[in-house]
């Protein structure tokens, strides 16, 4: 490149930056692409940080893997009984807690693990020490031994336990016996033994990108184009000036890039800054309660320092795009049709037509059709109404025009009057405006409520503690035990009763009845009075809890055969029994048990404790992940609408500033700036406020047939924010607007326009 090539360069490059400054929507422009720069980085580092961490946890979880050794010798040697049970606290998902015991002292350790506990002694990890501090975790399996490292764990918030019985620990297959960790030559993994339930809870990698690119990368791309056309009108009169005086394509982009570098880098700079941060700390990541460990993300250092430099030239090349396509638009001098404002009354009109049957159409399908034909209905009117709900708000809002003409001339509101005849005019531009909008309103609560039918399997079973609480647990031993520590047990629960209740040995038979088991005093308890022989109940029973755990115990046709025992024989019937009964107990005055304490009584008198839960609360524990991974789809899906909402109220201000000029002179007529307020009302602020409202009605209309009969995760704190959220940028770009108009103005001097 020449001396003088060199030169014509710079001054391209200084031509675009100072007609950036002087630009009528300049300031406009300078941030929308300074913002998105910044989250286009963020975005794509989001992407890299997924992968990351899949990744890191997925090396975690081999590092730790148990292996057996292939020949029985070794396997003598320094091997470790290694058993893996579950746990959960009040309310929240289950986790791993491993029963361990080394054969010698120097046997291999877990990883994360300096010292063995001595039998009778746990070691947990930081994030459940914390969670279950009201639970008193760290007593529940004995004495606390200390606290699992950083690289034990899967990721900095797992849940997990390492536990060695006072009595030690018996190996139950060969499998059970394990002599390192981590698989490698000449070794197997045991199969079932991996701590840990995230691979089990966990939903894929892809199904979190989709998520990303979703919620964030389109958004952001939406945000670009929006950012890239903003003040076309005065960009395209100066690039015809450049091809007049003789300028190439080259030169053309050049000015561009001149326009836009420094937003652009700004941007790229904000957002450096942002993935620098996560990788020098840990990330806590709002409303999740999750940590993104910054070592994993240290592992992709390279990537996610990429991803600054990709936004600014993906940023650049759009703004060149931009210009060269807006050259070629700008020579389609063709008038507006009114056949585009009569399609959009015909779109509007279809708009109740395809809620009513997104909503109703399932329902009047045939009652034998299958659930797929219901869900391409359903599926069929939600696109429809995808489609025709922008039209509609545009419709509303073109006949306010209308009324706002009428009272703007009556009055004599020139902001008024203008503004109506605006909206009026163009409703193609109010649905191009409210689009995106709409969509993701409508896209995130049909997300969130199909999250949360995932999860209706545990909607019975809150049901059932919404209907009795935690005044009857059910108790279930891990493994067998001996009687006496099954009578130790009974004997010091707390004002409790203890029923045994054996379901039959063949709940498909429907002559086979279950038999329950009891003293006098427990079987009283559940309205049976005290029967000196055996007694058959066939029917439902009058006391709600014994109710709940026929309901939730397998069996056929209702038979119960009622005998009575005392403490002792009850004791060895539930020890002989305990893999296949179900132990019950239940208070005496109906008030709600301490779980914890009988989880902690539990370890204290079992080898390897025992499951203590309400009937039916393991299908709510199951549905916990469903609920933590549906507050992801809330998390991205508010920052998406966030960003699509600052995309519409950009565009409306760009628009509305390429008429500012045109408004100006009425300063003179009308003697004030207050026209600018009120024009800009409802030009920014009522389009996008309409579309916010109505956009979360209709979204929680549409999901209604999805929650009808399952938990839903759609709460009235979500739709507020939402919609609080799209009213609060509203108003924000409303301001911007009227501030940014009232400079143009004031800036305004007669010349003869």
């Amino acid at each position: 490149m020449t001396a003088a090539s060199r030169g014509l360069t710079g001054r391209l490059l200084a031509i675009g930056r100072t007609a950036g400054r002087r630009a009528e929507a300049g300031g406009i422009r300078f941030s929308a692409l300074a913002l998105v720069t910044a989250f286009l980085t963020i975005s794509l580092g989001s992407s890299i940080a997924v992968h990351a961490v899949y990744a890191g946890k997925e090396e975690r979880r081999i590092a730790r893997t148990p292996v057996i050794a292939a020949d029985d010798v070794h396997r003598s040697g320094n091997s470790t009984t290694w058993l893996v049970g579950s746990d959960s606290l009040s309310g929240q998902r289950r986790f791993s807690v491993v029963y361990l015991a080394p054969h010698k002292g120097d046997a291999p350790l877990p990883p994360g693990v300096d010292a063995w506990p001595a039998p009778g002694q746990a070691v947990l990890s930081p994030a459940l020490r914390k969670a279950g501090a009201a639970e008193d975790i760290d007593h529940r399996y004995g004495r606390l031994a200390g606290t699992i490292k950083a690289e034990g764990l899967d990721e900095p918030t797992e849940w997990l336990a390492y536990v060695r019985p006072r009595g030690g620990l018996a190996a139950k297959e060969p499998s059970d016996l394990i002599t390192g960790f981590g698989p490698s030559a000449g070794s197997s993994i045991a199969p079932g033994l991996e701590p840990g339930s995230g691979r089990d809870d966990d939903k894929p990698e892809w199904m979190f990108q989709a998520a990303i690119l979703g919620m964030l990368c389109l958004p952001s791309l939406a945000l670009l184009l929006v950012a890239a056309r903003t003040g076309a009108h005065a960009r395209d009169r100066r690039t015809a000036l450049v091809t007049a005086l003789g300028g190439r394509r080259r030169d053309r982009a050049l000015v561009a890039i001149g326009e836009a570098a420094l937003p652009v880098l700004l941007g790229a700079l904000l957002g450096a800054a942002a993935v620098a941060t996560a990788l020098r700390y840990d990330v806590h990541v709002p409303c999740t309660g999750y940590i993104v460990s910054s070592g994993f993300l240290r592992q992709y250092c390279w990537w996610l320092g990429v991803a600054p430099v990709v936004a600014l030239l993906a940023v650049l090349a759009a703004v060149v795009l931009a210009d060269l396509a807006q050259r070629q638009a700008a020579t389609d001098a063709r008038p507006r049709s009114a056949a585009r404002i009569a399609w959009i009354s015909r779109l509007a009109a279809l708009c109740p037509l395809m809620i009513l049957l997104a909503v109703r159409g399932p329902g009047l399908a045939e009652p034998g059709s299958d659930s797929v034909g219901r869900i391409l209905i359903s599926w069929a009117g939600i696109a429809g109404t995808v489609l025709t709900l922008p039209a509609a708000v545009a419709t509303v809002v073109a006949a306010a025009g209308r009324v706002l003409t009428r009272w703007g001339q009556r009055r004599a509101l020139p902001g008024t009057l203008v503004a109506g005849r605006r909206i009026t005019a163009h409703p193609g531009a109010t649905a191009r405006l409210v689009t995106g909008i709409t969509v993701a309103l409508i896209v995130l609560m049909q997300a969130v409520a199909w999250q949360g039918l995932f999860g209706s399997q545990s909607a019975e079973a809150q049901r059932t503690l919404d209907r009795i609480g935690r005044s009857a647990v059910s108790v279930g031993t891990n493994g067998r035990v001996p009687p006496s520590d099954m009578s130790a047990f009974l004997n010091r629960l707390p004002e409790t009763e203890a029923l045994l209740l054996v379901p039959p040995a063949d709940p498909g038979n429907a002559g086979s009845p279950m038999s329950l088991y009891g003293s006098c005093e427990a079987l009283a308890t559940v309205g049976l009075g005290c029967p000196k022989t055996e007694q058959r109940i066939s029917g439902v029973p009058q006391d709600p809890r014994l109710q709940e755990f026929i309901r939730w115990t397998p069996h056929g046709a209702l038979l119960l055969d009622v005998r009575r025992t005392d403490t002792v024989e009850l004791a060895h019937r539930a020890a002989s029994a305990a893999e296949e009964s179900l132990l019950a107990v239940l208070s005496r005055d109906g008030r709600d048990l301490s779980i914890p304490y009988l989880k902690r009584l539990a370890y204290a008198v079992f080898p390897r404790g025992a499951h203590v839960g309400a009937p039916g609360e393991d299908q709510v524990t199951a549905g916990i992940p469903n609920r933590d991974q549906g507050r992801w789809s809330t998390l991205l899906g508010v920052i998406g609408i966030c960003v699509l909402t600052v995309t519409a109220g950009l565009s409306a201000m760009a628009e509305f500033l390429r008429q500012g000029r045109a408004l100006a002179p009425l300063t003179v007529l009308t003697g004030g700036l207050r026209l600018f307020r009120s024009s800009s009302a409802w030009s920014v602020l009522a389009p996008i406020a309409l579309a916010g409202l109505a956009g979360s009605v209709v979204a929680v209309g549409l999901a209604a047939p999805v929650t009808a009969d399952g938990k839903s995760y759609i709460t009235p704190e979500l739709l507020w924010s939402t919609t609080g959220i799209v009213l609060l940028v509203s108003v924000l770009m409303w301001l911007w607007a009227t501030i940014v108009a009232v400079r143009q103005a004031r800036a305004w001097r007669p010349r003869g326009d």
